[in-house]
């Protein structure tokens, strides 16, 4: 255990900052479970609403440095490809 009070804070701010990662990594995964579930039961209105919910939720991880830039985009890319092989 630390015993600097800087040190402490550290570890109490680390604790924070891991478990709301966790939740916004935990969202993002959700949205894109929903957009495949959405696409393996075949429904193209579903599956482009659920796809525009995720790409609003990964944006948003990437925007608050939960995800790299470049993680986004190919998570985009390749929800934005499943999606359009529906048509």
């Amino acid at each position: 255990m630390a015993n600097i009070k800087s040190a402490k804070k550290r570890i109490l701010v680390n604790e924070t900052r891991a478990a709301k990662n966790k939740a916004i990594r935990s969202r993002v995964k959700t949205t894109i479970k929903k957009v495949d579930a959405a696409v393996l039961e075949k429904n193209k209105d579903a599956a482009n609403a659920a796809l525009k919910d995720a790409i609003v939720e990964i944006t948003k991880a990437g925007s608050k440095g939960v995800y790299h830039k470049k993680t986004v985009s190919r998570k985009v890319s390749r929800l934005t490809k499943t999606v359009n092989e529906l048509a």
